[in-house]
This record gives C-alpha cells, structure tokens and sequence, in this order.
C-alpha cells in the first residue's frame, strides 16, 4: 500500500497550474513504496511521479531532492526533480512536502540476470563519481552509531543465540574502522525495488532518501545482499561476480577496499537485521512502517560469517 493520502483529480489539476506541464489528463495510485504516497500523473505534456512525503519534512528533503538533481544532470539514471514556476522543487499538496518528478522506464525485478547485475554495478560505480562534485553532507543515520544504540533495547526480544550473535557481530565491527577507505554520498537502500529494469539497461534509480555520506563500497555491500542473496541467505557468485565486475569497469576499487570487503558484507548485512528487528519490535506509534522479515538479514549475515574472507567475487 503506498497510498496514504488521498489527492482529488481537482486538487490537482489545481495544483498543477503551479507547474508548466500542461493539462491534468490522468491520476493513479502506485503501488510501490511502503512510507510515502505515490502517484502516476499524466498530463498533456507527459507522464510524472507526484510523491507526498508522511514522515519526513520539508526542511528534510533538500539534501535528497538536490542530490537527485545533481545526478540526473551527471547523466545518473534517476528521476530528476521538476520544479514549479516559482523554480521550487519541494512543493506543498495536501498539507504534505510534495515533489514531482520524471517518469522512468522500465520495471523494478524479481529475479534478476547477471547482465542486469552487470549494468546495475556499473551504474551504481557512476553514481558514486557523479555524487564527488555534490556539496551536501549527510551524516549516515543508520550506522554503527545506531546499531549500538539500538542493539541493547533488542537483545530482550530475541533468544539466547540470536542475542548473543547480535552482540558478537557488533562487537566484530566495532573493532574496526574504515575511516581510511574512499567515502562519499550513498544511496544506502538500493534494493530491487528502488531500481527500474528496462530489459538489460537501467531505467533509473528511485527512493533516495536514505541516501548519506559513507563508506562507497559498503554502498556495494548493501546492493549484493539484496540483489544477489539466495532464500538460504548464501549469495549467488555468478550474479555477485558479475555486479563487481559491472561496478569495477567505472570505479576500480583500491587494495585497501579489497582487503575490508568481507567485513562490509557483513556490515551491510547487520545494518538491515537490525533495522528490521527495530521496525519489527519497536515500530515508531504513529508512523507508517511495514514489516519485513528480520531472518532475511541474519541468514545472510550468518552466510558471510561462515564464509569468512573466501570467494568474495571481486
């Protein structure tokens, strides 16, 4: 469900007169997207995402919808922000911070190819350096600064082993640090469904708004344990290989990178176990939060520990 707030065809046709993108001629509900209201406008002039934001504020958005746009005019396939005739991108409709942008072609997938998996590396690899000439700064609100916070209020929800697994890979973690490895803006939740597929090529990249400045191939990281994790939790090395390969033929990645490859698998693997263990036991009252399923991420989390530093694809 990704509707919350209900838009009128006359609400927007009047709000639209804000825009130079000619007469409303279509709105429709989309059904992507689990904490924001998403709709299919189409005009006279073209096909667009109107997006209404119910939790974050509009003081919020322009870290996200300014780095959107950076990207978009880098040739980053994304959905650039359009902005209104007072040239303002973050706009009010409903009493809700809005935004419309572009339409992308393309499909998110289920399943995905190695070739897919090659282009999405190699896009992501873009993005990256594209996102070096961006100004903005944001600090990762779900780092390891978080998961020692947030670790303590879960341990008394969770078995014996699950607990002390938690405990013992954040302690893992903490014994590192990654200060010395190449940083910059992440998207940080590229998922399947945050990317369109238009057969082989990348229709574009959506829902940036847990991107922050952090480590780039924890980026990487986040990617191959969604895209490329088995329902065992083991990643495909086929699927894996061939999105750092995609990745590596726009950015190649330092022997320092190389060498904390394995320990950002499993950073990136944590960092959801936690969050959804959190949205599972803890949902904020009030806020819109959906589910998922915590074992996802522990199983891969577990699958890169029995691994250890062996076949890591790169």
């Amino acid at each position: 469900m990704s509707v919350f707030t209900t838009v009128s065809v006359p609400e927007l046709a009047n709000w639209l007169k804000r825009y130079a993108l000619g007469e409303l001629v279509e709105l429709r509900g989309i059904a992507a997207g689990i904490t924001n209201t998403n709709y299919a406008v189409t005009t006279t002039q073209g096909q667009y995402v109107l997006t209404l934001f119910e939790t974050l504020q509009a003081h919020e958005l322009p870290f996200y919808v300014n780095l959107v746009a950076h990207l978009a005019h880098h040739g980053i396939a994304c959905a650039a922000p359009i902005a209104n005739q007072r040239d303002e991108m973050i706009d009010t409709l409903c009493g809700r911070p809005t935004v419309l942008s572009e339409w992308l072609p393309g499909e998110p997938v289920v399943q995905a190819s190695a070739s897919q998996c090659f282009a999405l590396g190699a896009m992501l690899a873009q993005m990256h350096r594209a996102a070096e000439t961006y100004p903005g700064h944001m600090a990762n609100p779900r780092g390891p600064a978080w998961w020692n916070v947030a670790a303590p209020e879960l341990y008394p929800y969770l078995n014996s082993d699950d607990a002390a697994m938690l405990k013992a890979e954040i302690g893992q973690q903490s014994r590192h640090r990654f200060t010395h490895l190449p940083s910059g803006v992440i998207h940080a939740d590229l998922f399947r469904d945050n990317v369109l597929m238009h057969g082989d090529r990348i229709g574009g990249f959506i829902d940036f708004y847990y991107a922050c400045n952090d480590i780039l191939i924890y980026d990487v990281a986040i990617t191959i344990n969604d895209w490329c994790a088995r329902p065992d939790g083991e990643i495909d090395p086929q699927l894996a290989q061939a999105l750092c390969q995609g990745y590596q033929s726009a950015r190649l990645l330092s022997q320092a990178e190389q060498e904390a490859w394995p320990l950002m698998l499993r950073a990136a693997a944590l960092r959801f176990w936690v969050s959804r263990l959190w949205d599972w036991h803890k949902p904020p009252a009030g806020e819109l939060t959906y589910r998922k399923d915590p074992g996802v991420f522990q199983r891969i989390l577990r699958a890169h520990q029995n691994r250890g530093d062996e076949a890591h694809w790169l």
